[in-house]
């Protein structure tokens, strides 16, 4: 946050102010987070004004004889628990969604360069997710064209719903092996079926491997 701004209030939004360019702490690297804002009962939203920040401090030497990143790498190293965030709009849920996939070990989040015909879309390096805020329960044609599209990219693909999905999309999702969860209010992603699952439980694939298949 910027302490030496003060909050605006929104009041027409359009589709580039909603999202800002930062840098990652630990890396640099610059990435696109939505646009924090806090929302009022009585339909007034104020966009917080963020700093850059300071640049990360250099990474520090590695042991002789041991990788960097290898800690995290090693077979059975724990993650934090994720920390959810309530849901109360449609920004929420993409915020908290973008936040899920980098618990799962997803860098390089990012707006995707295709909209999908209905929800977000979002990208990261091998990754094609799409986020769903509507009511409606995600149907068999929403899982295809998500899937459709990833494979175009050569990209594993998630599907991230609030309404949850109707019973023949989760089937079209179990034969196209397409993890679905569902974003509760609270803001934690649950599991529908296996292919969510275990990638909850073990995490983003490594690069160069496809969670689908296992080939390069």
């Amino acid at each position: 946050m910027d302490p030496a701004a003060e909050p605006v209030v929104t009041a027409h939004r359009a589709w580039d102010d909603e999202w800002i360019a930062l840098p990652c702490t630990a890396c640099g690297r610059r990435n696109q987070w939505p646009q924090p804002e806090l929302g009022c009962s009585c339909g007034t939203v104020l966009r917080i004004p963020v700093t850059a920040g300071p640049p990360p401090p250099p990474p520090a030497a590695s042991a002789p004889e041991r990788a960097t990143g290898a800690v995290a790498s090693e077979p059975g190293a724990a993650r934090p628990a994720f920390q959810p965030r309530a849901i109360r709009t449609a920004r929420d849920a993409v915020t908290t969604a973008a936040l899920y996939l980098r618990w799962l070990g997803y860098r390089d989040i990012r707006r995707a360069d295709q909209r999908p015909p209905n929800g977000i879309g979002l990208a990261a390096h091998g990754l094609l997710a799409q986020v769903d805020p509507t009511v409606r329960p995600a149907a068999p044609r929403d899982v295809e064209c998500l899937w459709l599209t990833a494979m175009t990219e050569s990209a594993d693909c998630v599907y991230i719903s609030l309404a949850g999905y109707t019973d023949d999309a989760r089937l079209r999702a179990t034969a196209l092996g397409v993890p679905l969860f569902v974003l509760d209010l609270a803001g934690v992603p649950q599991p529908v079926n296996d292919a969510a699952d275990t990638l909850n439980t073990e995490g983003a694939p490594e690069r160069g491997t496809r969670a689908r298949d296992g080939r390069s």
